[in-house]
């Protein structure tokens, strides 16, 4: 770590520039000299050096314990002290700020490099140390909420079946048959709730797992996008028109059937969900330089800008969504299908206009059989 930067504290000139001297002989970059507890605090935050060598005994209202004391609070910079002598009631003191080391004036290079070194990597230890503990506390807080969401998710639709089965069997002579044929289409509604959440979820553990299967196989894009889209209008209850369009002409392709459905079929889904009541929803396919290219288009709800750099993070939904359902794992699952393809997902919109997702799949899939797990 020779290129490290270091600021220097120290009121005596003399013992300054000979450690400077020797800080450069030893490869460090000086990023400054001060001699008060005031101009540390201050060079700490414009420079955010690696490294402090912070003298105890400084003059001025300030002295070095004080200056740490404040430096750590602030900026989280590695402190070691230079010291002369010391009382044990300032060594008990300096000890409160959590210095990375002593040195003793005067002292040997040898030293002053092996206290510097030990520092650095100490430092650079306890933030990778803390950067894993704050992964692994948001990874809990995430299937925490994850399974609170999901027994949620549950419960509403288990409620809206028991509800309407308890009246049918209670008051089935007194219904008309188009309430019972609503209470029955309610039950049906919330049965599928409850079975696309289920996949969701079992399709996330997989994917979470490693265990995503692929099997890319010959598929006729243009025949697999035509049924795609009569699927989706037939299962679409807010009736919008999902508009086809092929350009150029599409060979047959090497894909992962499967997984290309969940990828395209899930945003279409949500270009549907985000978009209008009756809207129209745009599915275009163009073949060119041995990729197929898909556009997803809505004049939707757009996507705040603030989410847009975190849109595939897991169980992350957007700011503006409001009341609509969803779990914030489908696009996290397609961008894990799209891995195992290979291919690219990108997206454009515009918050009140729309959104635009385009996804890249190389043509031909048909690639050795390592890409089976995704690790």
């Amino acid at each position: 770590m020779a290129s490290a930067k270091i600021l220097v504290v120290e009121d005596e000139k003399i013992v300054a520039k000979d450690i400077i001297n020797t800080l450069k002989r030893l490869g460090y970059f000086v990023t400054a000299a001060v001699s008060s507890g005031e101009e540390a605090i201050i060079k700490a935050g414009e420079a955010q050096p690696d490294l402090i060598l912070m003298d105890i005994r400084l003059k001025g209202k300030m002295d070095g314990i004080e200056a740490a004391e404040e430096i750590r609070a602030n900026y989280n910079i590695p402190v070691i002290y230079l010291t002369a002598n010391a009382d044990e009631n300032t060594l008990q003191r300096a000890g409160l700020t959590e210095p990375f080391g002593y040195i003793v004036k005067p002292f040997e290079e040898r030293d002053l490099h092996t206290t510097i070194e030990i520092a650095l990597r100490r430092h650079l230890a306890e933030a990778a140390v803390r950067v894993a503990l704050e992964k692994e506390k948001e990874l809990s807080e995430m299937k925490s909420r994850f399974w609170f969401m999901v027994a949620h998710e549950f419960r509403n639709p288990l409620t809206a079946i028991l509800s309407a089965s308890q009246l049918l069997e209670s008051y089935s002579h007194e219904l008309s048959e188009l309430k019972k044929r609503e209470y029955f289409y309610l039950i049906e509604t919330s049965v599928q709730s409850m079975n696309e959440l289920l996949n969701e979820v079992l399709a996330f553990g997989r994917a979470e797992r490693g265990k995503l299967e692929f099997k890319p196989e010959a598929i006729d894009l243009v025949m697999f996008c035509h049924n795609l889209v009569e699927e989706l209008q037939f299962s679409n209850t807010l009736k919008h028109h999902i508009i086809l369009d092929v350009q150029g002409e599409c060979k047959e392709a090497c894909l992962d059937e499967k997984l290309l459905r969940h990828i395209l079929g899930n945003l279409i889904v949500n270009a549907i969900k985000y978009s209008p009541q009756g809207g129209n929803v745009y599915l275009d396919l163009l073949c060119e330089n041995e990729q197929a290219i898909f556009k997803v288009k809505d004049n939707g709800i757009g996507i705040p800008a603030d989410d847009q750099e975190i849109m595939f993070e897991s169980f992350h939904r957007a700011a503006n969504v409001g009341d609509i359902p969803g779990y914030g794992l489908g696009l996290t699952m397609v961008k894990k299908c799209l891995e195992l393809h290979g291919g690219q997902i990108s997206f454009d919109s515009t918050l009140g206009v729309g959104t635009t997702f385009t996804v890249k799949l190389p043509l031909n899939s048909c690639i050795p059989s390592f890409r089976n797990d995704v690790r």
